[in-house]
């Protein structure tokens, strides 16, 4: 691996490149370099980027066949067509009560957000921008409000911070989105004071990912997959409810919640990064909670989707839900399944990633 590393950085040197302080991004396992390790490093150092956080893992751009290759889905997720996707960055786990938290009392400091009857709203605006509920609000979140502040609670004796954030809404991940870019010195593209939180593409900053982004990330380089791993499911890989009768790709021995995590105390959410990663170091991108895009949904857009890095509808009543999560079937869990969701409910399935375009 060594001599790979310097191999790439002798060919970068020789076409005059000047390297970044980072290290270089894993790269494959043998020792010959071959074009697609060249354009990992080539694409990485060009970056232009400091140091990208631990967290996050570069997805290299393709085209893929984003939808249902078994037709066994819902209507929504036809036809199979083919779509391209740019390099970005992504986040290895889904973000995590901790980390939310963290922005939680850096915003109520600011005066960014406001608590009314224990939901967390974006200041100045009443109860219309809901971002989260706290405990005291919904038990099955695990963020404690009081005199001090924001603090993740533990369940059942257990430390709940590296458990995905939970009971968030789509305007509460855009604000988190916006307040990581601004801590690590991005661009916020999220207008929250624009109805429609419009997000500027043109910038670059943290964001929720694209409905074609998630898809394409999901898969791992996989193609016509149900599931990031192949086309079964079972506890090995994921945080669902098991139901072999339910489906013949449920190949789980027993039916029910994964037993890790099934305490009595909703909700069953498991510690990040506690399944097998798919193909691009990507973690529970099926299981554990659902995950939400970027995108505006409808049932109707794969039929006129552009080709090459869609951005979804440019009106909706809600957005894009995509991933199962831990009380969710295998049929639910399937990478094509697509769900709508309206931006300002919250529920103990539903949580959220970031991405970072790497231009």
């Amino acid at each position: 691996m060594r001599k790979k590393i310097l191999a790439l950085t002798a060919l970068l040197f020789s076409a005059g490149l000047c390297l970044a302080v980072c290290p270089p991004p894993d790269l494959t396992g043998d020792c010959l370099v071959n074009y697609e390790d060249f354009a990992l490093m080539a694409a990485y150092w060009l970056a232009g980027d400091p140091c990208i956080p631990d967290d996050m893992t570069l997805v290299p751009g393709g085209t893929y066949a984003m939808g249902d290759s078994f037709g066994e889905g819902e209507a929504d997720e036809l036809p199979v067509h083919t779509v391209t996707v740019d390099w970005l960055y992504m986040g290895k786990y889904e973000v995590t009560n901790g980390q939310y938290c963290d922005y939680l009392n850096s915003a109520l400091s600011q005066g960014l957000i406001t608590v009314t009857d224990d939901v967390v709203y974006r200041a100045d605006s009443g109860t219309t921008y809901p971002y989260c509920d706290t405990h005291t609000a919904n038990s099955e979140s695990y963020i404690g409000y009081g005199r001090t502040g924001f603090s993740v609670m533990t369940k059942s004796d257990r430390d709940m911070s590296n458990d995905p954030m939970v009971l968030v809404s789509w305007y509460g991940a855009a604000a988190y989105c916006n307040w990581r870019g601004a801590q690590e010195g991005y661009q916020q593209l999220y207008t929250a004071y624009d109805p429609n939180w419009a997000c500027d593409l043109s910038k670059r900053g943290y964001r929720l990912a694209t409905e074609v982004e998630w898809e394409y990330a999901a898969r791992g380089g996989l193609a016509g997959k149900r599931f990031p791993w192949g086309d079964t499911i079972s506890h090995t890989y994921a945080n669902y409810w098991a139901c072999p009768a339910c489906s013949p790709y449920d190949v789980n021995p027993t039916e029910g919640f994964h037993p890790a995590w099934y305490d009595g105390v909703r909700p069953y959410t498991a510690v990040v990064g506690s399944f097998p990663a798919n193909g691009y170091g990507l973690y529970d991108m099926t299981g554990n909670v659902f995950e939400l895009c970027n995108d505006f949904y409808s049932d109707s857009y794969y039929a006129s989707s552009p080709t090459d890095n869609p951005t979804g509808p440019t009106t909706g009543w809600g957005y894009v839900l995509r991933g199962g999560g831990w009380g969710q079937p295998a049929y639910n869990c399937r990478i094509a399944k697509r769900y709508g969701y309206w931006p300002m409910h919250r529920g103990s399935g539903i949580g959220f990633r970031v991405v970072l375009d790497l231009k």
